[in-house]
């Protein structure tokens, strides 16, 4: 789905001080994976790079095999949700979900409400098509921003942050959600989160992320069977797990 390779970053203002350098990474079709490192290691900055708004200073982006030597040739063809969801206040959830339908118009206008509405019942969000975004709770918001990254129609999905501005009890319940949907979904996903239990959860395998000049990544495979539960996490094997890879980043002063 996405190969990368040598990837480098550097602000205009500090070109000697590059955001991340040597970043490499491969992304098989139907994977989730989580990133994780510490604040301003360039997570977010390698997002936007995968989705074409910025252009990276060296190496290369390979999506679907097919090398894009330009921002703008992946631009619009990755499903890309920020931290904020970004939901419009003044249009209802239908006519924010409709967004990517506006953009690219490859049905018409009632088979695209139709396909969202289908959605909405499928995400648990039936009764809000009609409602405004400061009507919902977050978690409830967080469900709209995602569907409408999805109905971009988009096979890979890059998610930054989804669940980090949510309370514990919403963002568990935000979990057991994506774990029941997750099969359905047919979607190859990028996610970052500074929870650990949450990559453990939700990923097949995370890349440890380390900024700078000599960062890099740092492959780490769960080995966790699909489909799995919410409640995975108070089992010995998931315990385990979390410690080594805590013991990664600290490893690696990532933390």
């Amino acid at each position: 789905m996405i190969n990368i390779t040598n990837l480098t970053y550097s602000f205009a203002a500090a070109p000697k001080a590059p955001v991340f350098s040597g970043i490499s990474m491969k992304v098989r079709r139907g994977e989730f994976i989580s990133v994780v490192g510490a604040s301003g290691c360039g997570k977010s900055t390698l997002f936007k790079i995968i989705a074409g708004l910025l252009e990276p200073g060296s190496g290369e982006v390979a999506l679907h095999g097919l090398p894009s030597y330009s921002a703008s040739q992946r631009l619009g063809h990755v499903g890309y949700m920020p931290q904020q969801d970004l939901l419009l206040p003044w249009r209802t959830v239908l006519d924010n979900c409709l967004l990517p339908w506006e953009l690219k118009r490859g049905c018409s206008k009632e088979e695209a409400v139709i396909q969202i509405r289908t959605m909405l019942q499928q995400f648990g969000l039936g009764e809000t098509g009609a409602a405004y975004p400061h009507e919902l709770s977050g978690g409830m918001r967080q469900r709209v921003a995602l569907l409408r990254t999805i109905a971009s129609g988009n096979e890979l999905l890059l998610l930054d942050e989804p669940f980090g501005a949510l309370d514990a009890i919403t963002k568990r319940d935000l979990h057991r959600w994506l774990l029941e949907l997750w099969s359905g979904l047919d979607k190859t996903v990028l996610f970052i989160t500074h929870d650990l239990e949450e990559a453990l959860l939700l990923s097949d395998r995370i890349y440890l992320m380390t900024g700078g000049a000599g960062g890099g990544m740092q492959e780490f495979i769960t080995g966790l069977p699909r489909p799995r539960h919410h409640s995975l996490n108070y089992e010995p094997q998931f315990t385990a797990l979390r410690k080594d890879l805590e013991l990664k980043l600290y490893d690696n002063r990532l933390l």
